[in-house]
């Protein structure tokens, strides 16, 4: 590949791997450092990873960064997470009182406008310049302040004890894990995030992303499967 061209990529970024491990491929499999996206997704997500290729085209990350998103979410409700997800480790709540799923939409509709929001403390929100999950893992005792962040809707998928499904429009920022802790403790149960796909960046949606395996073995066509700005 040319190492002058730029444009970006839709990547549905595979199971277990980081934003940056996708970096990592495309850097080798095109020659081009100059590499980056807009919006990380955690290692236990999937979707829609936009990747943006050469200098013309990463100079744009911020604005992109600042389209609105859409999730795909599962939620279990009989525990809370050290990381807010199932990579745990979990603690079990004891629940008293099963809710329903009227008190679920109730609790899911407190939930949509601009909210205060504290991200999870495996995140990489830097806190005097030191990201916050290297502060944990060093043992260091912490407080991360609520953010305001902007949810435009939240759709009820479905509903059998003890996971809830949902679909989540919001804008930048919105950590969805902090969403699933803290529909738990509106719900009095426990609340950490099961599985998360990203379906929509903007206008870019999961049913047009590349599979990374793919590109991987079609390496000539890469060029070709950029789009522009």
């Amino acid at each position: 590949m040319e190492k002058d061209q730029s444009g970006f990529l839709i990547i549905n970024k595979p199971l277990h791997y980081s934003s940056m491990d996708v970096i990592r491929v495309l850097r080798k499999l095109t020659g081009i450092k100059k590499i980056g996206h807009a919006g990380t997704l955690d290692p236990l997500a999937t979707g829609v990873l936009l990747v943006c290729i050469g200098r013309a085209t990463t100079k744009h990350i911020d604005s992109l960064m600042n389209m609105e998103k859409e999730y795909i979410a599962e939620i279990d409700l009989t525990a809370f997470s050290e990381t807010d997800d199932a990579e745990g480790p979990l603690q079990e709540c004891d629940v008293k009182n099963i809710p329903s799923e009227n008190e679920i939409i109730a609790c899911l509709h407190k939930f949509i406008g601009l909210i205060e929001q504290i991200p999870p403390r495996y995140s990489a929100m830097k806190i005097q310049g030191v990201r916050a999950y290297k502060k944990v893992r060093s043992g260091e005792i912490f407080e991360l302040e609520a953010r305001m962040v902007e949810i435009k809707s939240i759709d009820l998928l479905s509903y059998q004890w003890p996971v809830l499904k949902i679909k989540v429009t919001c804008g930048k920022g919105v950590y969805i894990r902090s969403l699933a802790r803290d529909i738990g403790n509106c719900l009095h149960t426990g609340g950490y995030l099961k599985s998360l796909i990203r379906s929509r960046i903007g206008e870019y949606r999961l049913e047009n992303a590349l599979e990374l395996k793919f590109l991987q073995e079609n390496t000539n066509l890469i060029e070709e499967k950029l789009s522009k700005i």
